[in-house]
């Protein structure tokens, strides 16, 4: 790998970084948050990949005492290696990964875990079901045990993912920087269940909080459970995490 393929392939990936933050695309991989920084860095590449072919291509620019062979083309060449960091850009540009779900659920234990500290909650939304997020609902529900939810319908928003018993779960991942560090919220459902759903089905579900409490057979953790009034498929959000 030349000067010149190391710049091409550096123009590629500042490319596909580029392309992911203008779009939604970024949002599987990263909080929201890190946007301007992704940006940021796909123009650093775009940049010195474009300074790298200038310098590379004009003529006027060689360095003096290169012998015929480097005047040709063949001089000093990088490692053969340096072409695998083509594989990120095209798995952006063409093959963009899925965002996390039910594999990545049901392979890492539930994020939230009794042995943390209780807080105060402030009162939950307005509105008749109650909108709150699946992680809102299972902190809730474990830390003062239902009783900042005060028998009120509340809607959540997650996907299906298969519990240890066959039944499904709702779960939603949750982030700290991006994917790498992903962890799923998991919720049991009573009641109303959704039957029939494939794993990574998204559904909007309304409920009410229910007493009943499992554990997580990944790392012991307990698992909320809400008692389902109704459900409906939705769309997957353009935000998958939370």
């Amino acid at each position: 790998m030349n000067r010149q393929a190391q710049a091409v392939v550096l123009l590629l990936l500042g490319g596909a970084v580029v392309r992911a933050s203008l779009t939604d695309l970024y949002l599987r991989y990263v909080k929201e948050g890190l946007r301007p920084f992704l940006v940021a860095a796909g123009l650093l590449l775009v940049v010195a990949a474009v300074m790298t072919l200038w310098y590379e291509l004009r003529p006027a620019l060689r360095r003096a005492g290169l012998d015929d062979a480097a005047d040709h083309g063949h001089g000093h060449h990088e490692p053969r290696i340096g072409w695998l960091l083509i594989l990120p850009a095209l798995g952006l540009l063409l093959v963009a990964p899925p965002a996390l779900g039910s594999y990545a659920a049901g392979q890492a234990g539930t994020a939230l875990s009794a042995r943390q500290q209780p807080s105060d909650y402030p009162p939950l939304p307005d509105g008749d079901p109650a909108q709150v997020g699946v992680l809102d609902y299972a902190s809730r529900a474990l830390f003062d045990r239902g009783a900042s939810l005060g028998g009120r319908r509340v809607r959540l928003t997650g996907f299906v993912t298969t519990g240890p018993d066959g039944r499904p779960l709702l779960a939603r991942m949750v982030l700290s920087c991006c994917a790498a560090d992903g962890r799923p919220v998991k919720l049991g459902l009573t009641g109303a269940v959704p039957e029939g759903l494939a794993d990574d089905t998204w559904i909007e579900v309304t409920g009410r909080y229910s007493d009943r409490i499992a554990r997580d057979p990944v790392n012991d953790a307990e698992i909320p459970y809400l008692d389902v009034e109704s459900w409906r498929q939705v769309p997957t959000p353009k935000r998958p995490y939370e």
